[in-house]
């Protein structure tokens, strides 16, 4: 199991960077040709990391805050109203029932 924190962190100004310095790979002559989701992905921070499988989202807010906007692509969504430092172990497991309840699809029907 793989779980990423994120301090200070904000996807949209992770994938500016991750723009930036491709272009200035391009202009280095690094790159050649066209730029597809693999070449972008390996230049953001999570490029070592496999996209997540769920995003467990505390608090009661529905929406996923400018937090890894592109890794989560195809990821799985958990909303629960227990604020983090009220999050158990029982809310965990109650989130990986959930999540190994749903059949993914990756963007077909």
């Amino acid at each position: 199991m793989i779980l990423n924190f994120a301090l200070n962190y904000g996807s949209r100004s992770e994938i500016v960077m991750a723009v930036n310095s491709l272009l200035d790979d391009v202009n280095k002559g690094k790159i050649r040709g066209k730029v597809n989701e693999k070449t972008l992905s390996r230049y953001l921070y999570t490029s070592d990391l496999p996209d997540p499988d769920l995003l467990i989202r505390t608090s009661g807010e529905k929406r996923i805050s400018n937090f890894l906007l592109w890794q989560l692509a195809y990821s799985e969504l958990w909303f629960t109203d227990v604020y983090w430092p009220d999050f158990t172990k029982i809310h965990l497991m109650e989130a990986v029932y959930e999540y190994q309840k749903r059949k993914r699809r990756y963007g077909s029907v």
